[in-house]
């Protein structure tokens, strides 16, 4: 498979999330997204849009007070990981990590540089870094790709 790599930018929060909802809408089921960002550079925001295309609801908050945050719909789940406090293999299992693994879900990681010995090298990673004020320098990555976000982007 070929890989897929692109800069986008967003000028708003609005615009993140509809960019997530492009994301979102490609996605098949047991993708692990690997976030890698600053505090307030977006992640959540993004997250809630790739649950608007998976068909789920916009209710996406924060997990970092409890580690994972779960939504269910008729389809797939998203399973967003707050990786801030966990310090490897060990840490990564307590929190029931693996147990969520599955082909009819995807796995989104704030703080993915925590747990980077553990992701194999097929993971998706969205790297969000500010330009000022709303704006959103996002580079969307994947060793995979190619098929998977072919197409027109808005």
């Amino acid at each position: 498979m070929e890989p897929f790599k692109k800069v986008f930018y967003t000028n708003s929060p609005e615009e993140t999330i509809e960019l997530g909802r492009q994301i979102g809408s490609r996605l098949k089921g047991g993708e692990i997204i690997a976030y890698k960002g600053g505090l307030g550079a977006g992640k959540t925001t993004i997250t809630r849009g790739i649950a608007l295309g998976m068909g789920l609801p916009d209710n996406v908050s924060s997990p970092t007070f409890s580690i994972v945050n779960e939504y269910h719909g008729s389809g797939l789940s998203l399973y967003h990981f707050d990786m801030y406090r966990i310090s490897g293999g060990e840490d990564l299992e307590t929190t029931g990590y693996f147990d969520y693994m599955s082909d009819d879900a995807v796995i989104a990681a704030e703080w993915s540089e925590n747990i980077e010995d553990e992701l194999d090298s097929s993971v998706i990673t969205i790297e969000l870094e500010s330009t000022g004020g709303d704006g959103r320098k996002i580079t969307v990555t994947d060793p995979n790709g190619a098929d998977r976000f072919a197409g027109n982007w808005n």
